[in-house]
């Protein structure tokens, strides 16, 4: 089964477009690589919640909104080459590409898939 890897982040509403370029510039670098399926979602639905949600997950500020995001990998091992050649990849740099986000406050991690229907 294919290995997934999933972000959420909190990005400043007027930086929509910004991000927008960035992830489009990315998704060329990491389907380069190996990658699959590069999805990449703007909250619409995501209510505070009272012990934990996604808002308080990145500290989520009143002008910004959260980014669901996810890359398909063909298995692990695709992914961790694939990760390290992205790292290297000068169009990955933060002068080349820099994120329009906080990336102290992404949330990311690597997942087994157990169901695909």
């Amino acid at each position: 089964m294919s290995y997934v890897d999933g972000y959420i982040a909190s990005v400043l509403k007027i930086n929509k477009d910004k991000y927008i370029e960035h992830a489009k510039s990315a998704a060329v670098v990491f389907k380069e690589y190996g990658a699959l399926k590069i999805v990449e979602n703007w909250e619409d639905e995501v209510p505070d919640g009272e012990v934990t949600s996604f808002p308080m997950a990145v500290k989520k500020q009143p002008d910004e909104a959260i980014v669901f995001s996810w890359i398909v990998w063909p298995s692990k091992g695709v992914r961790d080459s694939g990760w390290q050649k992205v790292m290297e990849d000068p169009r990955m740099q933060p002068d080349e590409n820099p994120m329009p986000f906080d990336g102290k406050r992404l949330i990311y991690g690597g997942f087994n898939t157990i169901l695909d229907v």
